[in-house]
């Protein structure tokens, strides 16, 4: 049991601030014993390394009665050859999931496949990745990133979204601008994914993680989302925040266009019994080896799972 006294907050913000360190993570992966330690404990928030990997995991979710998301872990690349290489990945995991018969979405960054680079790069790499998915019948979902590229995100969205590429993009209930985001992801038909949001963040833009003020932001936007009719991914593990959209939504959650959305590996067991009370649900799987963020942002969000981490890295 970690000590009374520690300050979780801290820890998380800390873990946090390291998942943005570009530095500390090039020093972590060029250090062969440190990176091999780092990434044995990755394993634990992702499916592996290759296409192949994210395959396999998906198939295991659509088996368990899921719906399935898969994401090629990646984000704030500078270098347009190196956007459209990472674009390639893309396009390989749609040829398997095409191949598999897997009715996945894929989700991504938009600053993986190039908007810091160059807004136009990225919006012809999501055309692409959007014609190559397009005979699956889903979407692509684009992932949230800090608020300070908040306006870029939502900027290409309403480009892509507007112009009819089949897109839906990511909210998070953190943010005190999201509520007249929301408004404006409103009038495009691609689904909504609602998290509450991971990114280290001051306060006079975010709510703080855990406070009860982020839970009934959270409630509110949902609310709106259901209210609406949109298509929408409740995305959180936090079971007394679904519970309680649960009981003032009811039928509504089941009769419209609203899934829960949990992440590979944490919280199956609740994931697994919504399902068996008919709500549609969704797992998102997360591969490849840029994992730096994704994973630190897991820890920030629970930092006793620092001590799941640990144990990971304890001889078997």
């Amino acid at each position: 049991m970690i000590a009374p006294d520690v300050d979780l907050e801290s820890a998380a913000d800390t873990l946090r601030a390291w998942a943005l360190d570009e530095d500390l993570k090039q020093r972590v992966m060029a250090s062969p014993t440190l990176c091999a330690l780092a990434a044995t404990v990755a394993r634990r928030y992702t499916a592996g390394e290759t296409v192949a990997d994210a395959i396999a995991a998906a198939r295991a979710v659509v088996g368990r009665g899921h719906r399935v998301s898969i994401e090629y872990a990646g984000e704030s690349v500078r270098d347009a050859d190196l956007a459209r290489t990472e674009t390639r990945v893309f396009l390989e995991l749609i040829a398997a999931v095409r191949a598999a018969g897997l009715a996945s979405t894929v989700s991504f960054d938009l600053s993986h496949v190039g908007s810091v680079v160059d807004p136009g790069l990225a919006a012809a790499h999501v055309r692409e990745m959007a014609a190559a998915l397009e005979p699956v019948g889903t979407e692509l979902m684009i992932s949230a990133e800090g608020s300070d590229r908040t306006d870029l995100v939502l900027d290409l969205y309403d480009e892509l979204a507007g112009d009819g590429v089949r897109v839906g993009v990511t909210l998070q209930a953190r943010l005190h601008r999201t509520p007249a985001d929301l408004d404006r992801v409103l009038r495009h038909p691609g689904t909504v994914r609602l998290v509450k949001g991971a990114f280290l963040e001051p306060d006079g833009v975010a709510h703080r993680r855990g406070s009860a003020e982020l839970t009934a932001a959270y409630l509110t936007l949902a609310r709106r989302l259901v209210a609406a009719g949109h298509s929408a991914s409740i995305a959180t593990h936090d079971e007394a925040l679904v519970r309680a959209l649960i009981a003032e939504h009811g039928t509504a959650l089941t009769s419209g266009p609203v899934e829960f959305e949990m992440l590979l590996g944490l919280g199956p067991e609740l994931l697994d019994a919504l399902r068996q009370e008919g709500f549609r649900t969704r797992e998102y799987v997360v591969f490849g080896g840029e994992w730096w963020l994704y994973v630190l942002n897991r820890m920030a969000e629970h930092p006793h799972r620092v001590l799941t981490a640990l144990a990971d890295l304890s001889p078997r």
